[in-house]
């Protein structure tokens, strides 16, 4: 028999967690306010009108990774939320903070759907991380127009979702930190992703209940599940860009 005494201990870790993240936010939050203050006291003491527009550049990047950063926090309080909304948000911060000033651009396809908050995070999270790796690795052979795409579809109790771009990649790529940081917050989110990597760019498939579960694979049991998962993992094998689009479809950076 399970006692109040016995719940309240169990869930005593998870909210100590959340009370830590939240202050770990906090202070970042005042971190990037001291510096975006510091950048622009010293740029308004400068008689000089290319250390004042430095500067001015400078703070201006730092406000739009101080924004991502607020578009990527844990979520106040658990409600039910527009997923895609949420997604295109997130990724329009991230675009302005990372992505514009490489000339890197970010095209979002969307259809509405809801789902709860946290887990639209964990799902942000995932997507973040994506994209910022695609970012970092993908682009440095060659001027070629730079393109990383997120597409988000759901279809009666499960969604996918895919990050594709079309740089260019070692096809052998040993997972580092940030790709076992987005398997555990796909598992979180009781689903699987995939990656393929290779020269003509890579592409990830996260597919995942829209409702939460409390067994990872418990949703693949279904004969309705394995297929949404073949047809997701089918789709890495398509040209990224040239599959017909559904619902909305944004560019970022002309948000």
């Amino acid at each position: 028999m399970i006692t109040a005494v016995d719940l309240a201990s169990s869930e005593r870790p998870y909210c100590d967690a959340r009370l830590l993240l939240r202050e770990f936010t906090h202070r970042i939050n005042n971190e990037f306010a001291s510096a975006i203050g510091v950048i622009a006291v010293a740029a308004a003491r400068s008689r000089n009108h290319e250390v004042k527009a430095a500067l001015a550049a400078v703070e201006q990047h730092l406000e739009s990774c101080a924004q991502m950063h607020h578009a990527l926090q844990m979520p106040e309080h658990g409600t039910c939320i527009d997923a895609a909304e949420y997604l295109r948000q997130v990724c329009c911060a991230i675009s302005r903070a990372m992505l514009d000033h490489r000339a890197i651009e970010l095209l979002i396809v969307e259809r509405s759907f809801r789902m709860e908050s946290e887990r639209c995070w964990r799902l942000a999270l995932i997507v973040s991380e994506l994209i910022t790796n695609a970012a970092r690795h993908a682009f440095d052979r060659g001027p070629r127009p730079r393109l990383i795409k997120v597409e988000l579809q759901p279809s009666a109790a499960f969604a996918k979702c895919r990050i594709s771009d079309n740089g260019s990649s070692d096809t052998n790529i040993a997972p580092g930190c940030g790709l076992r940081v987005v398997g555990g917050l796909a598992k979180s989110l009781g689903g699987t992703i995939h990656h393929r990597f290779g020269p003509r760019g890579a592409r990830s498939v996260l597919i995942f209940p829209i409702g939460p579960e409390r067994s990872e694979n418990k949703w693949l049991a279904g004969s309705k599940s394995h297929h949404l998962a073949s047809a997701a993992l089918a789709s890495l094998d398509s040209p990224p860009y040239q599959r017909g689009r559904r619902g909305r479809d944004a560019a970022c950076s002309s948000v």
